[in-house]
């Protein structure tokens, strides 16, 4: 069986519910003719029609706002933002509008929004953001950040079939770096579930995104020194597996918090008072975050690599936290 690269995974997933849903189209700039800044909607176009891949004016909040409209009306748009980053220029449409439908009188605003982020690409502050923080705040929404091929398809899947708005951040740093071997016939992915990555024994990473591979492979490193690193991938952030996070602290009674976003107000606080609120009593240590610094995005390369969360940071803190 070939491989499916993450990209090609989430273009899998929307071709397989356009076939299946003739509710379901795509919207976005450059979609249509260029099949997208990342090429996932290539060749859409010539399958679906214009009626279905739909290129729009460089617009995100007009992007969004058609889709909302189309939404109410029946439709289940996937609108691309061309960079997650731009997705600000939507934050009225989504979070005043889309997320309170449903609170306000009983409608479903049945939309997936869809954003290349995260760095590791040498794309700058404007094109290597992770937002994904301003949306879990909101309620209303549901968040999601896949890290493997499966679960790229399976997500994009759940999210285009779900009742409710969906943000869906694809990291495209793992676009064409990771591959694996899918599943022949139809499936998702829940939302809302994580996944051991790797089991171990002394340490907890809780994670998501990109920076699994990165927490996978300071614990193969680790393993070396005697230290077992079990990697719990979020999957979702809203709603996030609380059960399955609690359940793996209680288990290594030591944490740590890894992601790429910044660290004030990222999702690791978040977690880190679940945590201290719900299962104190089972920690041996103290709950350890690793994040970017509170900085924009680097353009330069060196100062992009030092920005974002490394493999020796993670093995440094684990060795810190093995000997508390």
């Amino acid at each position: 069986m070939a491989l499916t690269t993450y990209v090609e995974a989430i273009k899998q997933g929307i071709w397989e519910e356009m076939e299946s849903d003739e509710r379901v189209f795509v919207l976005g700039e450059d979609v249509g003719i260029y099949g997208g800044a990342f090429k996932v909607t290539a060749g859409m176009l010539e399958k679906f029609g214009e009626l279905r891949v739909i290129d729009t004016p460089i617009s995100e909040s007009a992007i969004v706002g058609a889709a909302i409209g189309a939404a109410l009306m029946g439709m289940r748009p996937v609108a691309e933002m061309q960079f997650a980053d731009f997705i600000s220029c939507a934050f009225d449409q989504i979070t005043n509008f889309a997320a309170k439908c449903r609170y306000r009188w009983g409608a479903g605003v049945p939309i997936v929004v869809r954003g290349p982020s995260g760095g590791g690409v040498h794309g700058g502050p404007f094109h290597s953001q992770n937002p994904e923080m301003y949306f879990v705040h909101t309620p209303g929404l549901k968040v999601v950040c896949p890290s493997t091929a499966y679960d790229a398809k399976g997500l994009i899947k759940a999210a285009i079939r779900d009742p409710d708005p969906v943000i869906y951040f694809e990291h495209k740093f793992l676009y064409r770096r990771i591959k694996e071997e899918l599943p022949t016939e139809d499936y998702i992915v829940p939302i809302g579930k994580a996944a051991i990555r790797r089991k171990g024994t002394d340490i907890s990473v809780i994670t998501y995104g990109a920076m699994v591979y990165t927490a996978l492979d300071a614990a193969k490193e680790l393993e070396k020194e005697g230290i077992e690193l079990e990697v719990l991938d979020l999957r979702s952030l809203l709603p996030f597996d609380k059960e399955a996070v609690l359940d793996s602290v209680k288990r290594t009674n030591k944490v740590i918090l890894l992601h790429e976003d910044t660290e004030i107000g990222g999702f690791a606080g978040e977690l880190a008072a679940v945590i201290s609120e719900e299962a104190f009593e089972y920690l041996d240590g103290p709950i350890r975050r690793i994040t970017a610094p509170n900085t924009p995005v680097p353009y330069s390369p060196p100062l992009e690599e030092f920005f974002l969360p490394k493999v020796a940071d993670v093995m440094r803190v684990a060795r810190e936290l093995n000997a508390y």
